[in-house]
């Protein structure tokens, strides 16, 4: 039997993404060749405009490329849209303030048609997941950044999709709830066994949270250096005055450097 964690979740070959607008054409992507595999975190960090976020929405059928291809579960991101295979969560938390969390929890299984009972076991599982039992009553305006996206987080597990896409979730947070957040994060990720794709400018971040790290260059978009992280699965915070975790992290500059020396 085929190890199911060699079988590539998401594989992108020679992918280019060009927008046309008034004053010319946009090179956002050029030439990514990337494979993710099942169970992988991967973390896509790079300057500001150099598609992260662009390559992101490739995957979710939210851009289409002009140039190459890409598979997500085998299928065409369009496809895999339409068989639920991924959730998304945003940079901001994107909550409805007239509703209650557990009723932005709920609110993509309202669209796709689950009963009320298994809505509202969906809902208290995936609450429960982010530590958010008993505010399920509450409304966002009465939760802080943090609880509000892990809220967000909930509502992009609550049908469970194999495949969690995340476009730098707790860049708006401070420092201390950042931490701890990413604590969370790792915790869920080895509870779920989701494949993430996470997007970030930081590199403590990124060389912390990820099996793997994308590097980026300055647009047009390109990968610069691949990383697989020697680090273990768990992962305390203190393992980021480690010397590998600083080796990482230097590799990670010297990456964004070369990006920029290439550009």
């Amino acid at each position: 039997m085929r190890d199911a964690s060699l079988v590539p979740v998401i594989a992108a070959q020679g992918l280019g993404l060009t927008f046309r607008t008034a004053d010319g054409p946009v090179h956002a992507l050029k030439d990514i060749d990337l494979t993710i595999h099942k169970g992988e975190f991967v973390s896509f960090i790079g300057p500001s405009g150099c598609g992260k976020t662009t390559f992101l929405r490739v995957i979710a059928d939210l851009e289409a490329p002009t140039e190459g291809t890409i598979t997500v579960n085998g299928m065409s991101p369009g496809d895999a849209r339409r068989a639920r295979a991924y959730g998304y969560v945003f940079q901001a938390a994107g909550l409805y303030p007239w509703r209650t969390i557990e009723g932005n929890v709920k609110l993509p299984l309202e669209i796709m048609g689950y009963s009320r009972a298994e809505r509202a076991e969906r809902a208290r599982r995936v609450l429960e997941l982010v530590e958010l039992t008993g505010f399920e009553k509450k409304f966002p305006w009465q939760l802080s950044g943090g609880m509000q996206q892990r809220a967000s987080i909930a509502r992009a597990l609550a049908f469970d999709a194999d495949i969690l896409l995340m476009d730098e979730p707790f860049g708006a947070l401070d420092e201390i709830v950042r931490d701890r957040l990413n604590e969370e994060l790792l915790k869920l990720w080895a509870r779920t066994e989701k494949t993430i794709g996470f997007v970030t400018h930081s590199i403590p971040e990124a060389v912390y949270l990820s099996t793997k790290i994308v590097v980026m260059s300055p647009r047009p978009g390109r990968i610069t250096d691949v990383i697989d992280s020697p680090l273990p699965r768990e992962r305390p915070l203190d393992i980021r005055d480690s010397r590998e975790f600083i080796d990482i992290a230097h590799r990670v500059r010297e990456g964004l450097r070369a990006g920029h020396v290439d550009d």
